[in-house]
């Protein structure tokens, strides 16, 4: 009998903002991509998503009203999670350019393993990381 794991991979990262549609515009420059589900609609939206990377994870923004907390403390917090990309350098130059602030500059944490991290214009923590793991996984979906 195989066992279960407990966590099977993502599926939906939320990130709060005041302001929706103003981090849906930045978000939709940095990613390069429109997103594909708004509610109540595009105007005036309490919620947005994008799908994305090779598994087309869920990256939700949603009115900080709604936060457990209220609408949070006023500064970054919650889990960070990292996102691999093939080239830290530029990624990071790419989320500091278009206004985000460095949380965590990029440190090598061992051989193929390379982190970052930035606060968007939203107080939310953005992780990104060149990870030689997730590359040799994917390749072997691939093969």
């Amino acid at each position: 009998m195989a066992s279960e794991q407990t966590l099977r991979g993502m599926t939906t990262l939320n990130f709060w903002a005041a302001d929706v549609k103003a981090a849906r515009n930045w978000y939709s420059d940095f990613f390069g991509i429109e997103a594909y589900f708004q509610r109540p609609d595009a105007e005036n939206p309490a919620y947005v998503e994008f799908r994305l990377g090779d598994y087309q994870h869920e990256f939700g923004i949603i009115d900080s009203r709604y936060a457990p907390n209220g609408g949070g403390s006023g500064t970054p917090g919650g889990a960070i999670i990292n996102w691999h990309v093939d080239d830290i350098s530029a990624t990071f130059e790419k989320l500091l350019s278009a206004g985000a602030t460095v949380y965590e500059p990029i440190t090598e944490r061992g051989p193929g393993f390379v982190t970052a991290s930035v606060v968007d214009p939203f107080g939310n923590i953005l992780g990104i990381m060149y990870n030689q793991h997730y590359l040799d996984i994917l390749a072997g979906k691939k093969a």
